[in-house]
């Protein structure tokens, strides 16, 4: 499963309107930006107390996208 993949699955399940989830990939630098929409009032949500959760969605992306050796960021937006 491709990075934008894996977090476009991890977001529908942490937020109460899945239909609103989208991600956009941007390549800059030799870096793919993963851009993180989601409905306003689920920003909250993916972020998590003291940005835990973000953290998290970050350390698994950043995981996942070692495998096919790339860089990846992870910008969350409402």
């Amino acid at each position: 499963m491709s990075a934008s993949g894996l977090l476009e699955d991890l977001a529908r399940q942490l937020v109460d309107e899945p239909d609103a989830v989208r991600i956009e990939e941007v390549e800059q630098d030799d870096e793919l930006i993963l851009r993180l929409h989601v409905a306003e009032a689920d920003r909250g949500k993916v972020i998590g107390r003291q940005g835990r959760i973000a953290r998290a969605l970050r350390t698994v992306i950043r995981a996942s996208a070692a495998r096919e050796q790339r860089r990846v960021r992870l910008e969350i937006i409402d």
